[in-house]
């Protein structure tokens, strides 16, 4: 069985590697429909009803979070900036928000990045929304475009990016299409 393995961002820059199942349990009350351990969705959602072909960009990112101060303790605020690599070349600039809980292995955090370069050779810009927590150490992560946040080459793009780590190594599986 391959695990992949998710990076959880945590407050005071501290993070976790946790390895995910590729394989998600299927609810007894849909014997048809897969359902995630830690929530009722399973699967990250970008609604593109016109979208015709999905292809899968690939390759590596440099990650730099910079803290920011916040009122609380138990809330983290960082910068995100990225060194994008392969498929798709960039850079982005984001905001993350974050919160820990007195439980070990229960955090959670959202961000947005502005992604600015060149796709398979499509210039534009366009931005990923983070959704993650980790329920008692089982994490759940959803990485999606923006609607209708793509601009010039990139206009009507839509999609899921995967974040992979190993080691201390960062890629990227980034599922896309254009809305027609």
């Amino acid at each position: 069985m391959r695990f992949n393995a998710v990076l959880v961002l945590l407050p005071f820059s501290v993070a976790q590697l946790v390895p995910v199942s590729p394989i998600l349990p299927v609810s007894p009350v849909s014997p048809v429909q897969p359902v995630s351990p830690v929530s009722p969705v399973s699967k990250p959602t970008n609604p593109a009803p016109d979208r015709h072909v999905m292809t899968i960009a690939r390759g590596t990112f440099e990650p730099k979070l910079t803290p920011v101060p916040m009122h609380s303790p138990k809330l983290g605020r960082m910068t995100i900036d990225k060194e994008i690599h392969g498929d798709l070349e960039a850079t982005t600039q984001g905001e993350m928000l974050s919160a820990m809980t007195a439980v070990k292995g229960s955090a959670g955090y959202v961000a947005l990045e502005l992604v600015t370069g060149t796709l398979n050779g499509k210039k534009g810009s366009f931005v990923l929304q983070h959704y993650a927590f980790m329920n008692r150490g089982v994490p759940d992560l959803k990485v999606v475009v923006v609607p209708d946040s793509g601009t010039d080459e990139l206009t009507g793009i839509s999609g899921s990016f995967k974040i992979i780590v190993e080691g201390k190594q960062h890629s990227y599986e980034f599922e896309y299409g254009f809305v027609d």
